[in-house]
């Protein structure tokens, strides 16, 4: 199995699967683009994705080219990893989560760039502090739904999904008690910044963070 994704320290769409394998524990060749590098970067991703996008998950001939796809198909893939929850309930909310991040959100995401070595406050447009309040609110909702320590319960997707965003918070200076959170979704955003995957991410984000 190989999986191949962009620049560390930029590529929210290609951290999310690889969580999600690490968490599954499932052995995976990773094959690293360069991002940003636009010629040389396009020719070597249209090597390996129809859609010309990362990340691409190949197993055996069958290739994956969308994060949440390729998710879904780990989960199906290896059922005893538990990506989603077990309970239907708790499964179906982890999955509308999940489907409102790979969908929505678009200011913060265009306004609020993932960059590992960024600390740096900006002053932030209405639109995304619309979409930060959103996620406040969902990750609430999620956190009491399900009593945590993550949103459905145990470690799912639906988390893999949200670190990207953790990380912008972190980031940007984002105190999540400016936009209606009394501590939970902020030790949450914490918490997913803490686990051992999100650290082995992190740490090779920085060995091999581009020169120049």
């Amino acid at each position: 199995m190989e999986l191949v994704i962009g620049t560390k320290m930029w590529s929210t769409w290609s951290m999310r699967p690889w969580l999600a394998l690490k968490r599954a524990g499932v052995p995976f060749q990773e094959t690293l683009v360069q991002l940003r590098r636009v010629e040389a970067s396009e020719a070597e991703i249209a090597r390996h994705s129809p859609s010309n996008l990362i990340p691409v998950l190949k197993d055996g001939d069958l290739v994956i080219w969308d994060s949440l796809a390729i998710c879904e198909y780990l989960a199906e893939r290896f059922p005893e990893a538990k990506l989603w929850p077990e309970d239907p309930a708790a499964r179906a909310q982890a999955r509308s989560i999940s489907a409102e991040m790979h969908s929505g959100f678009s200011s913060l995401r265009g306004e609020l760039p993932m960059d590992l070595e960024v600390r740096k406050a900006l002053a932030i447009s209405e639109a995304t502090q619309t979409d930060i309040r959103k996620i406040v609110a969902r990750w609430n909702l999620m956190l009491k739904a399900h009593g945590g320590p993550f949103l459905a319960g145990d470690w799912s997707i639906a988390d893999a999904f949200y670190t990207p965003v953790a990380t912008r918070f972190r980031s940007y200076g984002v105190h999540l008690s400016d936009y209606g959170d009394a501590g939970l979704a902020g030790a949450y955003g914490e918490r997913l910044l803490e686990t051992p995957e999100y650290l082995e991410w992190e740490a090779g984000a920085l060995a091999d963070r581009p020169q120049g």
